[in-house]
């Protein structure tokens, strides 16, 4: 087991270095944010085309299959199973009741104008518009028993939900791990400075912001790395936990857990200690330019693309 390879959460793709690497981090945090706005109050197909977007992005973008061919994976069949767990549950829609009692009396009702023999139906009323021709709508879709057990009903609601719930969940996940997968901290860094720069005049430490979450999406790999050498340490020691029971068992993974919180919190001593040793005193004082941020001519086709996107969100979406 290797959780580096199998959860890439928030590491970067140094190798190859594709046109989504070249693309400067505010224009890629401009279309995050389009990823995780315009499914909002958004129809189905909408979010469908997101899901399309955003697997036509990968493949385009020519990311080695070993790197999302997991990830991707395992968010399809996660969406599938939300859909089809959606789909065959009850919708929700409160049933409509109706009195047991009409709302008038019959001596409400106003007197017929002529006598209606038996087997002659009234004359039709002009001025009351005839019924439209009935048509092929249908709102239970599958309506059907299942072993003479489970009663399967699929109604539009309940399947528009799951197309809701599924692709917005694909959709949330996989922008955020993909704008992570081509985007440096350091670049992430930078391009949060100097959008968020204005605040300054209203007193808000962003440099200390931004640090702190350099900082943190550094510190995720190594959180990684810890927990894949404390399961590894226990696997190695072919534990017997039949023999231990319950209680024993979760005394051990007690222990486990209390070791990765020492180490965790060793490795940021040794952090901190580093910056100390490098003589670094406040962000302002010890500015580091990591990346000169310019717009270049691909970027700005990738705003033109940005804005399509939220034009097509206001007239289809």
């Amino acid at each position: 087991m290797d959780l580096l390879r199998s959860l890439p959460l928030g590491l970067y793709l140094e190798h190859p270095i594709t046109w989504m690497h070249r693309l400067d981090p505010r224009v890629k945090m401009a279309w995050l944010m389009g990823f995780l706005l315009t499914p909002i109050l958004a129809n189905p197909g909408w979010r469908l085309g997101m899901v399309v977007l955003l697997i036509g992005l990968t493949l385009a973008a020519r990311i080695p299959w070993r790197v999302w061919k997991q990830q991707m994976g395992w968010l399809l069949i996660l969406g599938g199973l939300v859909f089809v767990l959606t789909a065959i549950a009850p919708d929700g829609l409160p049933d409509d009741p109706q009195p047991r009692r009409p709302s008038i009396s019959l001596a409400d009702l106003p007197p017929l104008t002529e006598e209606i023999q038996p087997g002659q139906s009234p004359a039709p009323d002009p001025a009351v518009s005839p019924l439209p021709p009935a048509t092929a709508y249908r709102y239970v879709i599958v309506d059907t028993r299942l072993l003479n057990a489970f009663r399967l009903t699929l109604t539009r609601r309940s399947i528009d939900l799951g197309m809701r719930i599924s692709t917005l969940i694909f959709t949330l996940i996989y922008s955020t791990t993909l704008f992570l997968l081509t985007t440096s901290p350091e670049e992430i860094t930078a391009g949060l400075e100097d959008i968020l720069s204005p605040l300054r005049r209203l007193g808000i430490p962003i440099t200390e912001i931004t640090l702190t979450l350099t900082l943190s999406l550094r510190f995720i790999p190594l959180v990684l790395e810890e927990v894949q050498n404390l399961v590894r340490s226990v696997w190695t020691r072919a534990i017997n936990w039949k023999k231990l029971g319950l209680r024993q068992g979760a005394q051990v993974w007690l222990r486990v857990a209390e070791r990765l919180l020492l180490n965790l919190l060793l490795r940021a001593e040794q952090i901190a200690g580093a910056i100390e040793v490098r003589g670094f005193t406040s962000p302002d004082r010890h500015r580091v330019p990591w990346h000169d941020l310019r717009l270049q001519p691909r970027d700005f086709f990738a705003l033109f693309g940005l804005a399509l996107l939220f034009g097509g969100r206001l007239l289809w979406g």
